[in-house]
């Protein structure tokens, strides 16, 4: 009895201990299946960060939208520069084939009624060379024979030139032919060829105008001329000498001793640039610094794009709109303040037409002007174009903008006309006529660029209206959805 029951006993104790380490077994198995199931549902599907190469498997999608974005960004700068690197060769391509389009003025006053023999020689060399005589097509100015009434003075010649009614002017100067037979015959040892003709020009204007067409080829219109003049005077001086009495003869050997420039060189021209570029960095703040401004704004737009989305989903259109003008517009203060500063070091010549304080503080402001007519056109597109495409804007903006600052627009297809309105073009003219004394077109130019300012005050409220228009109607929606959802 005792055995059977041990034996019942054992076996009941021995199932129990097997059953409990069955129960064990098979919750140890179920935590672990219960974990698995979670690791399942919580691994990711996708690829995992710094696990793999670039040509794996996993990211081949991801790959593709990587080509995909390289690749319409090559076609939209391909694109870019077809339509606008194209813009600017073409405003320099055809320079040469317009200086025609650079009018000149001839004066002769050689004589009471321009009977002088040099003044006549002149005035049919310039006549001939504005027909493309004797020079390659097109490689000549225009020239128009002014009756010396019109400009009865040569300080009124130099005045329609700073003027900027012609691009030069060339005056045979009073009795030039009379003059020179007198100081033949008395020896006038103080006889200055130069004093016959006078050529004035105007660098200040257009630098490159000036020195690549106006006087190069004005000089060599007048060295040919003179050239040929020159000698046939001397064979008819001295072949007048050689008929003559001995005595006429020793008295003009004794005159061209006194006065040896009276046959070596008898008649010279003087060239009078009447507003120098008298200083190389000038260019600085004429064309390149004029690109900084633009980038200047741009940046200024991408940081306030990124400032005001922190706060702009929480302001009220109104306040929204004016954050949006006024605060870029007290920013270009110090900014162009700053950057009319950094010329003075290297000696801006400010003074040239106001006091030096005067021309620097006015320099100041149109730089102002300019950067808030250029600053606030890209603050207006990006509103459209958003951060990812405001870049091609910007090309757009500078290459428009330095195609017609460069060369004359004169000198350019007649396209290039544009320029007339374009804020560089004015703020170079601007510029130029503070730092050079050219003529004074400041109130245009500041009309101009005010005008850009105004449009963009314009433009920015009406395009952040239509922005935010579609972003309250995206918000309805969305609530509409999460309404209908609960």
């Amino acid at each position: 009895m005792d055995s059977s029951r041990n034996s019942i006993a054992g076996t009941t104790v021995n199932g129990h201990s097997n059953e409990d380490a069955y129960i064990k077994k098979e919750q140890t198995r179920g935590d672990l299946g219960h974990r698995m199931a979670e690791d399942e549902v919580q691994a990711p599907t996708g690829p995992r960060k710094f696990q793999h190469g670039f040509w794996d498997v996993e990211v081949a999608h991801l790959r593709k939208l990587y080509f995909q974005i390289l690749g319409m960004t090559v076609v939209l700068l391909v694109v870019a520069m077809w339509l606008f690197f194209s813009l600017y060769w073409g405003s320099l391509g055809e320079t040469a084939q317009h200086v025609p389009n650079l009018k000149g003025y001839v004066i002769n006053r050689d004589g009471s009624a321009g009977e002088g023999l040099l003044g006549q020689a002149i005035v049919a060399a310039f006549e001939a060379n504005s027909r493309g005589e004797g020079v390659p097509e097109k490689q000549h100015l225009t020239w128009t024979v002014v009756d010396s009434s019109y400009l009865a003075s040569n300080e009124d010649v130099a005045h329609a030139v700073v003027e900027e009614e012609v691009w030069a002017a060339v005056v045979v100067n009073s009795d030039a032919t009379s003059i020179l037979t007198s100081s033949r015959s008395t020896g006038n040892s103080s006889y200055d060829p130069r004093t016959a003709i006078t050529f004035y020009y105007n660098q200040g204007r257009n630098e490159i105008a000036a020195n690549s067409f106006i006087v190069p080829y004005t000089n060599a219109l007048l060295q040919s001329t003179l050239s040929a003049f020159n000698a046939k005077t001397n064979a008819q001086y001295f072949a007048s000498l050689t008929n003559g009495a001995e005595e006429t003869r020793q008295e003009a050997t004794v005159a061209i001793s006194q006065a040896p420039q009276t046959v070596s060189q008898p008649f010279g021209y003087q060239a009078v640039n009447l507003r120098p570029y008298t200083k190389t960095a000038s260019q600085a703040v004429l064309l390149v610094g004029q690109i900084y401004i633009i980038i200047l704004g741009f940046i200024i737009t991408m940081t306030h794009d990124f400032a005001r989305g922190i706060i702009s989903p929480f302001l009220r259109f109104t306040s929204y709109a004016r954050m949006r003008v006024l605060v870029p517009l007290v920013i270009y203060i110090p900014l162009s303040f700053s950057y009319a500063m950094v010329n003075l070091p290297f000696k801006i010549t400010f003074d040239a037409k106001y006091s030096y304080a005067g021309g620097f503080f006015l320099f100041w402001v149109f730089v102002y002007l300019g950067m808030a007519g250029l600053g606030l056109a890209t603050e207006a597109m990006i509103t459209l174009l958003t951060p990812r495409f405001i870049a091609y804007f910007l090309i757009a903006l500078i290459i428009s903008n330095v195609s017609v600052a460069s060369v004359p627009i004169v000198l350019q297809p007649s396209f290039y006309r544009y320029g007339y309105g374009f804020p560089v073009f004015n703020l170079s003219q601007a510029v130029r006529t503070i730092i050079f004394n050219t003529k004074d077109r400041l109130g245009l130019n500041a009309g101009v660029l005010l005008a850009w300012v105004v449009l963009s005050v314009i433009t920015v409220p009406l395009f952040t209206w239509l922005m935010r228009r579609k972003d309250e109607q995206a918000e309805k929606q969305k609530n509409a959805e999460q309404k209908l959802a609960v």
